[in-house]
């Protein structure tokens, strides 16, 4: 099986005008979707030719707190950056520039061996990274392990071990593949009749 990208991010906002502002017309990504109504809207916007970020809006969502990128925390606890890469560091450095000039702070330049990024958040204090690839410094084609004492299953390397999971031993039959429609279906196929 192989993987080609992030089909979608799902996040959340309390303000959808607001989420369409700096995703779109700050940050340049088109808004190629949108589902729902008043009080259950779902937009997508487009990063690449193959993945895409998506917002619920829901009312009485609230922007969450900042919290530094990467900073430890205990207790529960689910995500706390997403990346985005840029083509090249001038294009980098221009994202940056506009981020403070719409009063998005973003942080000086970090360079960590094999990308450049700088970190800010969007209206919903979702925390966001930007990076540019270092020419010469591709960890798809040359993965690489920094870790002073990596876990024995990190020891068994970048590529994947399917061996470790049971084989699947009672496939769906082709007789039993059924898909449901669900949001967003009616703008493809029309209306179902209930």
């Amino acid at each position: 099986m192989k993987f080609n990208g992030i089909n979608h991010l799902a996040m959340a906002t309390g303000d959808i005008d607001a989420t369409i502002r700096f995703w779109r017309d700050l940050l340049g990504m088109r808004l190629v979707g949108g589902l729902g109504e008043p009080g259950f809207r779902h937009y997508f916007f487009e990063i690449s030719e193959t993945d895409l970020i998506a917002f619920f809006e829901w009312p009485g969502v609230e922007p969450v707190e900042h919290k530094a990128h990467g900073k430890p925390v205990k207790g529960p606890f689910v995500f706390d950056h997403v990346s985005f890469g840029v083509e090249t560091v001038e294009e980098l450095w221009q994202l940056k520039d506009k981020l403070d000039a719409a009063g998005f702070d973003s942080s000086d330049m970090i360079d960590h061996g094999f990308i450049h990024s700088i970190y800010a958040f969007d209206p919903n204090g979702i925390p966001i990274e930007f990076s540019w690839t270092v020419d010469g410094r591709n960890i798809h084609a040359e993965p690489i392990m920094g870790d002073a004492e990596p876990t024995a299953v990190a020891k068994e390397g970048p590529d994947p071990q399917p061996d470790r999971w049971p084989a699947v031993t009672n496939p769906t039959p082709p007789a039993h593949r059924r898909v449901y429609p669900g949001a967003g279906s009616e703008l493809f196929h029309g209306k179902k009749e209930q």
